[in-house]
């Protein structure tokens, strides 16, 4: 029988020694865990030292590996059939990035996915629901984290404690006390750059004089940059883009020697912001910088399938795509074009829409919350436990040679098949659980807000909508109605999961 071809995928959130020991051990047991399904890795993706929660990080390789599944195939032809992972969690942090992992796996029929414990059916509604919820909540746990490490380093900044980390170009390996020779050297720079002179002539200038950065690196205009706008170049600190200040109002001024004045330090910042968030375009004109294209800017893309009558009587339903027209103020859902498998007649404004979806999602978390079920403790807690026992005593029993190699394999088999099932229960229950005691009476705040610390993002509010509903179609509101102008929300179907 040929052995199905697939992919395997590491990560690994850090990797202080440099050693990519973790990501190594990831890719031995994905290939015992290719052996045992009967299956063969034709290619690994690794992503060391990068996490896969944090906003602005791009995994290269896992956007490789997307590329990949979509096609089906490697680029010298390979075929690819599927992916293994040794947990989820290596694979995704994000929900949108499960969303898209889905979509690229599942764009043909047949293809397979496992982990280290189990084969998982990426085609079943439940198991993409689980997913996407997973991801979510794994996304509000980091985020928690990230919460208490923020507030512990805040403390530490309130007082004006010397951060850790690598020694600042500037100051003496205390990072306290001033280096003659780099703090001067700062100080003609910033008087230069405010006098007028380029980034690029004063790295020129520090390489001439053979200035290195503290990790023994030449300097590039951008890390000079990066160096002036340091606050700690003034004495004071920035917590997440804003300069600390006391409960007077007053910048926190840190325990450590100053280089340059604030008032030299804010000089240098507005030459920066002048010049920020802009790029030259076609015909030369100046705009703003690209959106990242990686993260779904909208609400309801790929979930929106288009209602419009084909000839045969059947409805199109290609999923909408989002198209801005110069004559609208809010963005269009529209369906594609033939030439991209959809009709090309179907559009709706797209900020009505979301609107009133996200009324729907939003009524429907609140009531969930009214009517919630209490999940109680695990049925099989007692099973799992009898059978990992029942392995454990046949192993000994193996090892002591006091049965056969057959009736031990053949039992071993079947114990860890129902192990697997039992576990993938337990973990179906924990997600359970989970979203009974997720806090969600909030949610309309963290919806809308664009200042707390626990706002949904994009690719949370998504998966939301996506456990609410299976798609919601766009039916036509008729010729001469204005579909794109007006809204009529009788014209959407939602298709709500049970």
């Amino acid at each position: 029988m040929d052995l199905v071809p697939v992919v395997s995928y590491e990560r690994a959130s850090a990797d202080k020694a440099k050693d990519e020991h973790t990501v190594a051990d990831q890719r031995k047991v994905n290939r015992r865990t290719a052996e045992r399904l009967g299956w063969q890795i034709v290619r690994s993706f690794t992503d060391n030292d990068k996490s896969a929660a944090k906003d602005g990080v791009v995994r290269d390789e896992f956007e490789q590996m997307l590329r990949v599944l979509r096609a089906g195939k490697l680029p010298d032809g390979t075929p690819v059939r599927g992916c293994v992972v040794v947990a989820e969690d290596r694979l995704v942090r994000r929900a949108g990035d499960y969303e898209r992992f889905i979509d690229a796996i599942t764009v043909v029929d047949g293809r397979v996915f496992a982990d280290a414990r189990d084969t998982k059916d990426l085609y079943s509604e439940n198991v993409e629901s689980m997913g996407l919820m997973g991801a979510v909540i794994s996304r509000m746990e980091v985020k928690k984290m990230r919460r208490r490490v923020t507030q512990w380093h805040r403390k530490r900044a309130e007082e004006g404690t010397i951060p850790n980390g690598y020694r600042p170009f500037g100051w003496k390996d205390d990072k306290r006390t001033l280096d003659p020779a780099q703090s001067d050297a700062i100080r003609q720079a910033v008087r230069q750059l405010i006098a007028g002179r380029s980034l690029n002539s004063i790295v020129m200038d520090w390489q001439r004089q053979e200035f290195v950065t503290t990790r023994g690196n030449a300097w590039t205009p951008q890390t000079l940059k990066q160096l002036l706008r340091n606050p700690r170049l003034c004495g004071w600190r920035r917590i997440k883009g804003d300069i600390l200040k006391d409960a007077n109002g007053a910048a926190v001024v840190g325990q450590w020697e100053a280089v340059i004045t604030p008032q030299e330090w804010e000089a240098v910042q507005a030459i920066f912001d002048a010049r920020r968030g802009k790029q030259v375009g076609e015909h030369g004109v100046v705009g703003d910088l690209p959106h990242d294209f990686r993260e779904h800017r909208y609400l309801l893309t790929s979930i929106l399938r288009c209602g419009r009558p084909r000839e045969d009587g059947t409805l199109c339903m290609a999923k909408l795509r989002v198209a801005q027209h110069p004559d609208f103020d809010h963005h269009v859902y529209q369906c594609r074009s033939k030439s991209y498998g959809g009709c090309g007649r179907l559009a709706r404004r797209g900020d009505k829409v979301d609107e009133y979806i996200t009324e729907a999602v939003l009524a429907k978390l609140e009531e969930r919350t009214v009517t919630a079920p209490e999940v109680g403790p695990w049925a099989g807690a007692s099973d799992l436990e009898e059978a990992e026992e029942q392995l454990r005593e046949l192993r000994q029993h193996w090892h002591m040679k006091k049965i056969s190699n057959p009736l031990f394999f053949a039992e071993a088999e079947r114990l860890e098949a129902e192990i697997a099932r039992l576990t993938t229960e337990r973990e179906r229950h924990s997600v359970a659980v989970q979203r009974a005691q997720a806090d969600i009476t909030d949610v309309r705040r963290r919806w809308f807000s664009e200042t707390d610390d626990d706002r949904l993002d994009m690719s949370q509010k998504r998966a939301y909508v996506r456990e609410a509903f299976h798609a919601i179609i766009v039916h036509p509101v008729g010729q001469g109605n204005g579909s794109r102008s007006t809204f009529d929300h009788s014209k959407l179907e939602p298709i709500w999961r049970a």
